[in-house]
């Protein structure tokens, strides 16, 4: 059963930078993405990042693009993902979700079968 655990959420002030961490357990199969979501309140969950587990294939949602950086490192028994943001704003609050799903890969919810329970990321100006 594939799991997902978000860490490193917390106040930040805008301008500031945050690290989340996601570890990912209980699956292997080739061609599997990972990806970052961001969710406020009332609305749905945005796509942030995604990418690819063994090749490393990346992509970033338009409004991050220079201040987020997605990255992973594999073991055998599982992989972490890790999202860095810089220059923060306080548009970034939000709650934050890591998801799994195979090829094709996608920056849209609801195509993601697997999803950790967040970790939240207020931004304060």
């Amino acid at each position: 059963q594939v799991q997902l655990k978000e860490s490193g959420g917390g106040s930040v002030q805008t301008g500031g930078s945050v690290r989340l961490t996601c570890v990912a357990s209980g699956w292997y199969q080739e061609r599997q993405c990972l990806a970052w979501f961001r969710q406020v309140p009332g609305k749905g969950r945005d796509g942030v990042a995604r990418i690819e587990v063994e090749r490393g294939n990346l992509a970033y949602a338009d409004d991050v693009v220079g201040r987020a950086t997605i990255s992973v490192d594999n073991t055998e028994t599982q992989s972490t993902v890790y999202l860095e943001m810089i220059s923060l704003k306080t548009e970034a609050s939000g709650v934050y979700y890591c998801a799994a799903r195979p090829w094709p890969y996608t920056l849209f919810d609801n195509t993601y079968d697997h999803w950790g329970q967040g970790t939240q990321v207020p931004v304060a100006s």
